[in-house]
């Protein structure tokens, strides 16, 4: 029961943080590619419950920013021009579930102050912002990958377990091979045969199938092993006696069996595959600018300026510990529960 638990906490935890980025038009004060020229690298924003003549506020004020005269990147508050922070607000437009338009935003404040929860990059846009829509393309890369990897692994492992033979023979001397490729490298190849400059679509897709097709080749193995284990139980062996197709037999009796083995390679492929989305994108291999990901956001830090100035700008990178964290102790939880095999 404790396994149970454990595994409905975690899940519930995973889905708040994916719900996050599923909604990240309304969670986010601003749009991503709002910019403010202004205010480049400005400090996350104080909130303020008493005011310069000292009276107490229930709801938190934010107060404008004013850059210091002949400095960059350093700001003072003006006192005498703070706003209160405001709930359900009608802000920049964006598309809830990418199909339906919205204009409505959790929270706020007039202009021309603005509420920075982790201030703002070189061209003044608002990083929490950045980062929840970027978390949208990490973590939707993690998803469509794992979901590729374990399409392809599912339908070869089974194919090689249960006939045997010479597909089997290919199927493993591929897997081996897939296992040894360096992915990153391939990659490299790839990009130098594709136009100079391809949009951030293209770049997403093209990241995923690249890391989604590569890693087949593990889940591939332990499915095959499963399906070798399955496929000499006597209630297999009856169905197929008694007239049962062979894909009749695979999808009723074989596939089941590999349940366990998937939500596993799931819950440990998904954080691996993210972590490639953010490596790829920092590298510029991936998604890039305008569109956020956390990857493009953290290329930011190569600046040693920006790498020792401004702590703010670390923020995609400490998002992720959370979703690994989740991911992995998900995994654990998952293998103590049915005693699954490990990679």
């Amino acid at each position: 029961m404790r396994d149970k638990n454990k595994i409905a906490v975690l899940l519930f935890c995973l889905g708040a943080l994916h719900l996050a980025a599923i909604f990240a038009g309304f969670f986010s004060p601003y749009d991503f590619a709002q910019q403010d020229r202004a205010i480049p690298y400005a400090p996350p924003s104080r909130l303020h419950f008493r005011d310069v003549k000292g009276t107490i506020h229930w709801r938190p004020l934010v107060c404008l920013l004013v850059e210091r005269p002949g400095t960059f990147g350093v700001y003072d508050e003006d006192l005498q021009k703070c706003f209160p922070l405001r709930f359900m607000v009608r802000g920049s437009e964006y598309k809830l579930l990418g199909l339906f338009k919205s204009t409505w935003h959790l929270f706020g404040v007039s202009v021309p102050a603005r509420v920075l929860l982790m201030g703002t990059d070189n061209y003044g846009r608002d990083v929490f912002s950045r980062l929840l829509y970027g978390s949208q393309v990490s973590l939707l890369a993690g998803l469509l990958a794992t979901a590729l990897s374990l399409g392809i692994g599912a339908l070869l492992g089974i194919m090689a377990g249960y006939y045997g033979g010479w597909i089997d023979v290919v199927v493993m001397r591929c897997g081996e091979l897939f296992l040894a490729l360096p992915w990153l490298y391939l990659l490299f190849a790839l990009r130098a045969f594709l136009p100079l400059h391809i949009n951030s679509g293209q770049a997403f897709l093209l990241v995923i199938a690249v890391i989604g097709t590569i890693g087949w080749a593990r889940p591939a193995r332990l499915i095959r092993g499963v399906v070798l284990s399955g496929k000499e139980r006597h209630y297999v062996l009856a169905a197929q006696l008694s007239g049962g197709s062979d894909l009749y037999v695979m999808r009723r009796h074989i596939l089941p069996q590999t349940w366990s083995i998937l939500l596993t390679q799931a819950a440990l492929l998904i954080p691996q595959y993210i972590l490639a989305e953010v490596t790829l994108s920092f590298l510029g291999l991936g998604v890039g600018e305008p569109a956020p990901s956390w990857g493009n956001m953290l290329a930011t830090l190569q600046q040693y300026s920006v790498l020792v100035s401004y702590w703010w700008m670390w923020a995609p990178g400490l998002a992720v510990i959370p979703v690994f964290l989740g991911y992995l102790l998900l995994a654990n939880a998952l293998q103590a529960k049915g005693g699954l095999h490990r990679v």
